[in-house]
């Protein structure tokens, strides 16, 4: 792999020093921006430490692996039970509410986890309207009886498989509606009943999906700041924010920051190698409607009360508890400075999906344009940053920007005699940068997607008639990608709209958005003032959701609209 890696750079290299274009050169240069955050950190793992590491080795280290190893195995089976479970369910079965549950099992895409964290624990703890219940109805005192921790490690799982099941549903679904026909009904001849169906065909063939789901499952799982510092509970993200901001340790927070992109790289090297060489192929054209299995009595029951669980305890229950907060209290901010918050996080979310699709576009394009093998990963390590914690991707940026900072500053001071301040590392600009580096893949996957179904041919037709290659990307390709770069553009911007673990370490002093207005507030135990601002980023979210289960449904060739 790396001799083709090698030669392909090498032909690549020695085409573009004969024909360099503004494609090409825009290609190499997203994919060195996206990269340096991680050549960053992996720079500072030789770096010393003057006992820092040794000291967090002997004391942290054995429980963050503990705990980030718990957490990833216990998401990443309790996503994909509940995934693949209730995909099967709406995709194949016919029960009451089968068409609500559709879309509405996506619902919980929409709530951030930390937001369900603080949600639950309002509603969970002792002072909490449950337990508070529970005693005055049977008279219980402090010690009478045992109600679990919410504010634990399995705690933690639950609430982040309630939000990132969906990730897997998302896929199994869309995999499950491509599967044929014929090979289902060859599982029937040979007496297989909707189970064993299930278990022995559709799930088999359905592993691409499945596993790719599980992966983004366990990649963001791995990325979560918010619920796990929430609960207490110690992962290589908060301590690289605290070894970062507690310590101001730079070249520790690195090297912790290294540790956990090594699990991710892990992650992804484990999923190449379990697809090994297999491959899965439509053996035909032609689509039928799925038959659907008409469920009645318990199993209708079963699969109605299947279906409404998660979305229930996921999406209902907590947005409810964060309606009844604000209303009741709410943020006591609300106004001018509230407004202020969301301007922060609306002007942010905008700019970062504007740049992520332009940039998507630049990469996709180009590498239409020189489809070489270096081209190809180029694109690939253009689009690499949505594998990579928010995080890691800040101590990334941060390093460099503050260095150059010091140095731009110590220059004009030596040689002018003032000071400038922090142009670069206390400005959005490095917010922009990580939430562009983090969500780029996002947006390029799916421009990549609908430029691949447009046919080679118009592009020989439009430079025949005289455009050059950005005429026809303007004229040809952008009105016929319109639909997929505004949904590119709408999952950016909900995206950089929850993020926090980034926006919490880059943010300039006196700049907060609403994702960290309300962490702010849920530290403070102000759970029922951090409803503002959690609910109105529920509101925002909840709109790419309807538009993922619109197209979803119109995905499968011969479904009934």
């Amino acid at each position: 792999m790396f001799r083709s890696g090698y030669r392909g750079l090498f032909a690549f290299s020695s085409s573009l020093s004969h024909r360099a274009t503004p494609w090409s050169i825009a290609l190499i240069a997203v994919a060195f921006v996206v990269a340096l955050p991680v050549l960053v950190v992996f720079a500072h793992i030789v770096m010393p430490t003057d006992g820092v590491w040794q000291h967090l080795a002997s004391t942290v280290l054995g429980r963050y692996l503990n705990n980030t190893f718990w957490l990833v195995v216990t998401v990443g089976l309790g996503t994909l039970i509940i995934g693949t479970g209730t995909a099967w369910l709406v995709v194949m079965c016919r029960f009451p509410g089968k068409r609500w549950f559709e879309w509405a099992l996506l619902l919980p895409l929409a709530v951030p986890t930390y937001v369900i964290a603080y949600a639950y624990t309002d509603f969970l703890q002792f002072a909490g309207p449950l337990q508070s219940m529970l005693r005055d109805m049977f008279g219980w005192g402090y010690g009478d009886y045992y109600f679990p921790n919410v504010r634990s490690l399995g705690g933690a799982a639950t609430v982040i498989t309630l939000v990132l099941y969906p990730y897997v549903y998302l896929l199994a679904r869309a995999s499950f509606l491509e599967q044929s026909v014929c090979v289902l009904d060859v599982g029937r001849t040979l007496g297989r009943g909707p189970w064993k169906l299930f278990a022995t065909v559709a799930v088999p063939l359905a592993r691409p999906a499945l596993v790719g789901g599980v992966s983004l499952v366990l990649m963001e799982t791995l990325n979560e700041f918010g619920a796990v510092q929430f609960f207490g509970v110690d992962t290589f993200t908060t301590g690289i924010y605290r070894t970062w901001f507690g310590m101001g340790e730079q070249v520790a927070a690195a090297q912790l920051a290294a540790c956990l992109l090594t699990f991710v790289i892990i992650l992804v090297l484990l999923e190449r190698w379990s697809r090994g060489k297999r491959r899965y192929f439509h053996t035909t054209n032609r689509y039928q409607q799925l038959p659907e299995y008409a469920l009645r009595g318990w199993g209708a029951l079963g699969a109605t009360l299947a279906c409404l669980l998660p979305v229930l305890v996921g999406f209902l229950l907590p947005s409810g508890i964060l309606l009844n907060l604000a209303l009741n209290g709410g943020d006591s901010q609300w106004g001018t400075r509230f407004i202020g918050y969301a301007w922060n996080s609306l002007g942010l979310a905008t700019v970062a999906a504007l740049i992520a699709v332009g940039l998507a576009v630049v990469l996709s394009y180009g590498v239409r344009m020189h489809d070489t093998a270096f081209a190809r990963v180029a694109s690939r390590v253009a689009s690499m940053g949505y594998a990579i914690p928010g995080s890691v991707i800040a101590v990334g940026i941060l390093i460099p920007f503050t260095w150059l900072d010091n140095a731009l500053n110590t220059w004009l001071h030596s040689h002018y005699g003032y000071i400038i301040g922090l142009v670069f590392s206390g400005s959005a600009f490095i917010l922009l940068y990580a939430y562009v580096v983090r969500f780029l893949a996002v947006s390029f996957n799916a421009v990549e997607a609908s430029l691949g179904k447009v046919t080679p041919s118009m592009d020989a037709a439009s430079r025949t008639l005289g455009q050059t290659a950005g005429g026809t990307l303007r004229h040809i390709h952008t009105p016929m990608m319109r639909s997929s770069l505004l949904a590119a553009g709408i999952l950016v911007f909900v995206d950089v709209m929850k993020e926090l673990p980034a926006t919490i370490i880059l943010r300039p002093f006196n700049f907060d958005t609403l994702a960290v207005r309300a962490h702010n507030l849920a530290s403070d135990e102000r759970l029922a003032e951090a409803s503002t601002s959690s609910l109105a980023i529920v509101v925002v979210g909840i709109l790419p959701v309807i538009l993922l289960s619109m197209a979803m449904r119109r995905s499968r060739p011969g479904a009934k609209h």
